[in-house]
């Protein structure tokens, strides 16, 4: 497949991954064509590359509730993450190294901002398909699916949805592509589950504001070209801006030492009287909204996406039981490993129906930010157990990078911590039911 492309006979022409179907305003995707990835680095020893054979659950028959577009397009994910994630994510986990090439892949796939409209280089596409991508590429790896959750709902949705023209034109179409990689700086070191005690603060100085303080635990940070910031101004507001790579006094320490999301690039963003223009600041919001909404957008993908990895560790399970040989006999026939594969396929059910009934809600523009919470923090909980209760099963291989099971299961440890911690989100919907407040 070359940059200019095919000609696809009564279907469209593909260009990368996309194919725009002439009949339509919304591009398709095209499964099964990819380019090899760039090989790992030959100074490692490389782990041994394993065939993707995943199946995914689907007990309630939920695939007739999704349109043709739908299942085309997780197809084309999902083939992707067979044929580029899963022969080489271990060795890039292992190794504690981002895989830098996935960037440009994921924009030629269509997985940037694919509910950004077709004009700023997004896909037009509705919440559902963007859920069902989100699955299938945390089914890979949580910190491929963050990649792109970073990306779409907190770098390009705020810029879309907050800014004006002239900064969509400017910066979407390259987000979208990955010609260029973004990043969302909200977390401070010593605010996390309180973003509205941020110190990050920017002063007018004329036709630019300074920028001032720092943001932890961002995804993206040491190779993003952009920032989406949020910084209290003089006004005592909060306000967003973009702050591109290059700009003198701004720094993305790489954060070492993670158990989890290690093939994920995570970073510190520090600003040193940082000299932005006002032309990048967002004109269309002022205070914690801003950022929460971009939060929400996330939270909904995280809640797809949990799934994916909880589904990967079910498929692996199952297969296993089907095959280790214990006391003379398959371990699935023992009363205690089908109970523990009953359940996780009954969770999965459940999450799979919440999940789909929550992307129709917000197709239609009826969800609410709790509604989001709620799923998120179900996926999170329920795919942390499937993950253990895998790892069990698997004994001592469970621990192995033979197997998925562990990697996932370190990773949800940021997953069920990220877009808002594990009780942030039953406080909020212990808000919601009673009517009390319970954060302070």
């Amino acid at each position: 497949m070359g940059e200019t492309g095919y000609w696809i006979p009564d279907t469209g022409y593909l260009y990368g991954m996309r194919i725009v179907n002439k009949a339509s305003s919304f591009w398709h995707l095209m499964s099964g064509i990819w380019h090899p990835t760039s090989p790992p680095n030959k100074k490692h020893k490389t782990m041994a590359a394993k065939t993707d054979n995943f199946q995914s659950p689907d007990y309630f028959k939920v695939d007739e509730l999704l349109t043709d577009e739908h299942k085309l397009i997780r197809e084309s994910v999902r083939n992707y993450v067979k044929k580029e994630i899963s022969p080489i994510i271990e060795d890039y986990a292992q190794r504690a190294e981002f895989p830098q090439q996935i960037v440009k892949q994921l924009g030629e796939l269509g997985c940037f901002g694919p509910t950004v409209p077709e004009q700023y280089g997004g896909g037009g596409l509705d919440y559902i398909s963007y859920g069902l991508m989100m699955q299938e590429l945390e089914r890979g790896d949580s910190g491929v699916r963050s990649t792109a959750s970073v990306q779409g709902s907190l770098v390009m949705f705020p810029i879309y949805q907050y800014g004006n023209e002239e900064q969509r034109n400017k910066y979407l179409p390259k987000l979208a592509s990955g010609e260029w990689l973004g990043c969302f700086g909200l977390t401070e070191p010593n605010h996390g589950s309180d973003p509205s005690s941020m110190l990050t603060n920017i002063k007018d100085a004329g036709d630019h504001v300074i920028l001032n303080g720092s943001k932890m635990w961002i995804s993206n940070a040491p190779f993003a070209q952009v920032a989406v910031v949020w910084a209290r101004n003089e006004q005592n507001e909060i306000q967003g801006l973009i702050v591109e790579r290059g700009m003198e006094g701004f720094t993305t320490p790489t954060t070492h030492g993670k158990w989890s999301l290690r093939a994920s690039a995570t970073g510190e963003l520090v600003f040193d009287n940082v000299k932005v223009p006002k032309e990048n600041i967002l004109p269309n919001v002022k205070g914690l909204k801003g950022p929460l909404g971009c939060l929400t957008k996330a939270r909904y993908g995280i809640a797809w996406g949990a799934i994916g990895a909880a589904m990967d560790c079910y498929d692996t399970a199952l297969n296993y039981s089907k095959e280790r040989i214990q006391f003379g006999k398959p371990i699935g026939s023992f009363q205690l490993q089908q109970k523990k594969l009953a359940e996780m396929i009954t969770e999965i059910t459940k999450a799979q129906l919440l999940n789909w009934r929550l992307g129709v809600l917000m197709n239609e523009g009826k969800v609410t930010p709790q509604q989001v919470s709620m799923a998120k923090r179900n996926a999170c909980e329920i795919a942390t157990n499937i993950c253990r209760d895998a790892r069990q099963m698997l004994g001592g291989m469970g621990i192995t990078g033979e197997y998925s099971v562990m990697r996932h299961m370190m990773n949800l440890e940021s997953v069920i911590t990220y877009e808002g911690t594990h009780d942030i989100h039953l406080l909020i919907t212990g808000m919601d039911v009673t009517g009390i407040n319970a954060f302070k």
